[in-house]
């Protein structure tokens, strides 16, 4: 499947009247086609996305469509990830907040524990969040500055 069929039955489904939350599942899956078609691909590259596209069955009526693109986005961007290095925006911020929102927690366990045992809680989580959270956008900042963003 071709980026711009894809593409065609997305702006086919946008224009549906639908749920909100659906909606968004397919603008985002149409930006993204959208993206890849402004960037320069190889004609592997351009052949091996448009066969993942495939795999993907995006003509094929589901039951539960917005689950069924929303777990095909997730695919998708997994495979745009690991293939071609390319991320969405805030990717790394996400990442990373959830890895110091888990180190946090351990932190205020362990280190802060002599403290009220709700307050080392509570600072351990802040400060892993904000810490993995600035430690991600400045990755975020370097892929973008590598082209590497959707």
């Amino acid at each position: 499947m071709t980026l711009d069929k894809a593409s065609e039955i997305l702006k086919t489904l946008v224009s549906e009247p639908t749920k909100k939350s659906e909606n968004t599942v397919y603008k985002k899956f149409l930006y993204i086609l959208n993206e890849l078609k402004l960037r320069e691909f190889s004609k592997d590259e351009i052949e091996a996305i448009e066969s993942k596209l495939e795999d993907l069955q995006l003509e094929v009526n589901h039951e539960n469509r917005k689950r069924h693109f929303k777990k095909s986005l997730s695919k998708f961007e997994d495979y745009l990830r690991l293939t071609f290095f390319l991320t969405s925006k805030g990717y790394y911020t996400n990442r990373y907040g959830a890895l110091g929102l888990s180190f946090g927690l351990l932190f205020g366990l362990t280190i802060l524990s002599n403290l009220e045992r709700s307050l080392g809680f509570s600072l351990g989580l802040i400060g892993g969040m904000v810490v993995g959270s600035v430690i991600g956008r400045k990755k975020d900042e370097e892929a973008k500055a590598n082209g590497k963003v959707l």
